[in-house]
Formats: structure tokens, C-alpha cells, sequence
């Protein structure tokens, strides 16, 4: 089974370092902008979410691309743009649900997250587990938990 990029928003401090390793990976610079992911950073709340693509079972960018760029990696299950085919028409980045896919101005073409060939730099880079590169198996149970805790907290605010 392929690997998943799982996202703990619970422990993102928005250090942003994921995107500076994934900008230097993909464009050789440290620069936040260039990088394929963005931590969405809402400071009213004190609450950090990495946003990056999901590499949906049914990519809605990959539906809409007319010149059939977008296909799936079969090593790393990533969902992937062909820059040879891709026309810039931008279809992918009104597609998407997450806002993961965007177009660099300083590259002239679509980019987005392609899981860095199986050993994503933003994972490596992320001193705090906010992301982790995982077996999909039990991801969900994780997630209720955090649910049922957020639940019960705000329970006990309530009573």
C-alpha cells in the first residue's frame, strides 16, 4: 500500500520550515512562495494548518485538465504534472478543493506538491511531526481521537 502525507495540525508551530525545505528541493532557493505546500497561519486562533495537496483517489485537477497532464505516480501514488504537456491554462488550480496547486510566475508553469519522488523534504524537515509520511492504516483512528478530545474539552468549558 502507498505511503500518504499526513498532516497534525495540532502540532504546527508555523516555523515553516516544510516550505522552505520544499522551495529549496524544487527551485534551489529558500523562498517560502516558490515552495509546493503553505502553512495557513490563523493568529487570532493560535492555529496552524499545513496546506498541501492531498493526491485525491479522484484529483479533481486531473479531471479537468484538458491536455491530460496530470497523471498518477504508480511508485509513490503522488498525483504529478507533466510539464511537457501541461499549457498553463490554469483548469488544475480552479479545480482543486485545498488550494494546493499554483502557478510560479518565476517558473512559468503549474507546479504542486509531488511527494519529492517517495521521501518528501517538507516531512524530513518538520521538527515537530506536524507532517508525517505514512502508511494510511489506522489515520483515521487518529483523527477521532483528536475529535473526541476537542469534543470533550469543550464539554467541560460548557458545564
Amino acid at each position: 500500500m502507498a505511503k500518504v502525507l499526513v498532516v497534525d495540525q495540532d502540532k504546527c508551530t508555523a516555523c515553516r520550515r516544510c516550505e522552505l525545505a520544499c522551495s529549496l528541493k524544487h527551485t534551489g532557493e529558500f523562498n517560502p512562495a516558490a515552495a509546493r505546500l503553505s502553512v495557513a497561519a490563523f493568529l487570532d486562533d493560535d492555529y496552524y494548518l499545513p496546506v498541501v495537496c492531498q493526491h485525491c483517489d479522484e484529483p479533481a485537477c486531473q479531471a479537468v485538465c484538458p491536455a491530460g497532464a496530470i497523471s498518477r505516480d504508480e511508485k509513490t501514488n503522488a498525483v504529478v504534472i507533466n510539464e511537457d504537456r501541461c499549457i498553463g491554462c490554469r483548469m488544475c488550480i480552479m479545480a482543486c478543493p485545498f488550494g494546493a496547486v499554483d502557478y510560479s510566475v518565476a517558473e512559468q508553469k503549474v507546479v504542486k506538491c509531488d511527494l519529492c519522488q517517495g521521501e518528501p523534504e517538507c516531512v524530513l524537515n518538520c521538527p515537530w511531526g506536524a507532517l508525517e509520511y505514512k502508511e494510511p492504516a489506522g489515520q483515521a483512528l487518529g483523527k477521532r481521537l483528536q475529535i473526541a478530545r476537542r469534543v470533550q474539552a469543550a464539554l467541560r468549558e460548557v458545564v
